[in-house]
């Protein structure tokens, strides 16, 4: 049997190979660091827009938390955390993008008002 680990071209490989692997997961860090910064950035600046909180309609049957990570969860009468997704709002817009795939909207009258599915959420 043959000694292949004492072959030139294999330690060159070997080398090649484990250069390139370095080479790569330093890159794969640095897009995960990057990735983590803007949404750190996002977070931050999400936990500081005035319509982060509590919604709730006048019944207080529908209870909309949009959360400061960008996420909303939404309870419906007893049935807690009915929908969950994630928000983004663009002045007094705002777009839901739930997890099980459909899409909303809604607008903000004032800072105490939002207009969303046919209803009428104050902030509590």
């Amino acid at each position: 049997m043959r000694n292949i680990s004492a072959r030139p071209v294999l330690h060159i490989f070997a080398a090649t190979t484990l250069a390139g692997t370095a080479i790569g997961s330093s890159a794969a860090d640095a897009l995960n660091d990057r990735q983590s910064v803007c949404q750190q950035t996002s977070e931050n600046m999400m936990q500081h827009h005035p319509y982060v909180g509590m919604w709730v309609t006048d019944d207080g049957r529908v209870r909309h938390e949009l959360l400061a990570n960008g996420r909303y969860d939404e309870a419906r009468g007893n049935r807690e955390s009915a929908y969950r997704g994630r928000y983004e709002v663009t002045g007094s817009h705002i777009e839901y993008w739930d997890d099980t795939g459909f899409t909303a909207d809604g607008d903000f009258v004032d800072g105490n008002t939002l207009h969303h599915g046919g209803m009428v959420f104050r902030r509590k």
